[in-house]
């Protein structure tokens, strides 16, 4: 049985809290009891949340814990230095760190993440590289694992890095099967970044909202306005119309900025080549994707991915 430790201290952001599902529902799937999941904190007893009421938490174990956790708080407060000495000396006793959001401070206060990768919420991402010049910090990634240290973006990031350590711990089917049951609408790689196209376009209506979620699960499709209006169930001229109202831009520039943040995290997530990533998102042919990508981030694929690390299978 794997033994999972979420560590709170005074003031922790409550969505933290999410992560118990994920753990739970592996259990529950697996028929077993997989994990044994326990909210701890320095002392034990009720510990108040930033929202003001306060959960129960069992005292911190001597012997650690498969997964310690560290959750955050709004305004990236350290908890004790007795609690952040018993974190420098996790890693002697736990198999793997974690941390939710601004947890990633509580992690670099206690030294172990110098010299490693790692992430926190967006927001606290420039306050953190004048901090901790000496950690690589991705402030757009979803999660990052760096051996022994897991560590995630802001809030419901959270539950992508436990369903990443479901995955570790018992495999991909196993981690799906948790999201389909959590009703995730998608399963987000530690690659993804934090901001999403979908969310930034803000469309108001079901209708767009409809040919959007179509787009993002059709990108390999001919994503003509005459398609979308469809899923819409709007005319193409209506559609047109009502779209560029709401979002602000024209449906063929949206599906572009689908396709880009789509082939953006296949490059860095997989090692297919870019023919294929481009023929997998939708641009037919890695020129057209050359030129989706300096438009959007002024540089050509190929930067990006060498970028991310990931050297490409030979085609």
């Amino acid at each position: 049985m794997h033994t999972v430790g979420l560590l709170v201290y005074p003031n922790f952001q409550s969505l933290a809290l999410a992560v118990a599902s994920v753990f739970e529902y592996a259990n529950l799937l697996r028929d077993e009891a997989s994990y044994q999941f326990s909210i701890v904190s320095e002392h034990g007893g009720p510990v108040a949340s930033s929202q003001g009421f306060s959960v129960h938490s069992e005292p911190l174990a001597k012997e650690g814990y498969d997964t310690l956790i560290v959750a955050g708080d709004n305004e990236c407060r350290l908890p004790s230095a007795a609690l952040v000495e018993y974190l420098r000396q996790a890693p002697h006793h736990s198999r793997r760190i974690a941390s939710i959001c601004t947890g990633a401070f509580v992690l670099a206060a206690a030294g172990l993440l110098e010299g490693k990768r790692a992430t926190t919420h967006w927001f606290h991402a420039r306050a953190f590289q004048t901090q901790y010049p000496k950690i690589q910090l991705e402030e757009d990634r979803i999660y990052v694992v760096d051996g022994q240290m897991w560590t995630s973006a802001g809030m419901s990031a959270g539950v992508d890095l436990a369903l990443a350590i479901v995955e570790s711990d018992f495999g991909l089917e196993t981690s799906r099967m948790v999201a389909r049951k959590l009703v995730l609408y998608q399963r987000r790689g530690g690659g993804q970044s934090q901001f999403s196209a979908l969310l930034e376009m803000g469309a108001r209506s079901d209708r767009v909202q409809m040919a959007l979620a179509y787009a993002s699960e059709n990108l390999a499709s001919d994503l003509s306005v005459e398609r979308l209006a469809e899923a819409a169930r709007l005319s193409p001229r209506q559609f047109s119309r009502v779209f560029r109202e709401e979002t602000g831009q024209s449906p063929a520039k949206a599906v572009e900025r689908l396709r880009v943040e789509a082939a953006r995290l296949m490059m860095e997530t997989t090692r297919h080549p870019i023919e294929v990533v481009a023929r997998e998102t939708g641009f037919g042919d890695r020129e057209r994707m050359r030129q989706a990508f300096l438009r959007a981030f002024g540089q050509p694929p190929q930067t990006i991915q060498r970028a991310s690390g990931v050297t490409p299978l030979a085609h």
